[in-house]
């Protein structure tokens, strides 16, 4: 293995070697394309799992997912995987493309611009269906 001042390269190149070594055939191990082998779950399923059936007279799918991508926000907006399934969650559980929005700018405050923008770029690729490139999906 090369050395990198990047620890974040760095642990990329171990994930890729080890996936290489239990599967020769693997080039190069793409968590985007990893990303796009889960489903969405239907509202339903969250709404008795995340939603209503935890607490009859709590909150809704819809608003606990809408929480959780402040909360990934809040964050740094470094996981990108949750971020775009949370939106892409959200988005099924009800939310529209504007709560969504919504939501991630209110975190501008607490979170800082940086943090903000790049949960707005994930959030984009989920509801614009753009890549980091610009280019459509």
């Amino acid at each position: 293995m090369t050395k990198s001042s990047n620890p974040f390269e760095q642990m990329m190149k171990q994930m890729q070697d080890m996936a290489k070594s239990m599967s020769p055939g693997m080039d190069v191990f793409s968590p985007k394309a990893f990303e796009a082998m889960w489903q969405t779950m239907p509202k339903d399923l969250m709404e008795m799992t995340f939603g209503k059936g935890l607490n009859p007279d709590g909150l809704d799918a819809k608003t606990r997912l809408l929480l959780t991508l402040a909360g990934l926000t809040m964050q740094g907006a470094q996981a990108d995987t949750a971020v775009r399934m949370t939106v892409r969650h959200a988005l099924e559980a009800g939310a529209t493309e504007a709560e969504v929005a919504e939501t991630i700018a209110c975190m501008a405050m607490f979170a800082g611009v940086p943090a903000t923008t790049r949960a707005m770029e994930l959030a984009r690729e989920v509801m614009g269906g753009e890549t980091e490139e610009g280019k459509d999906t």
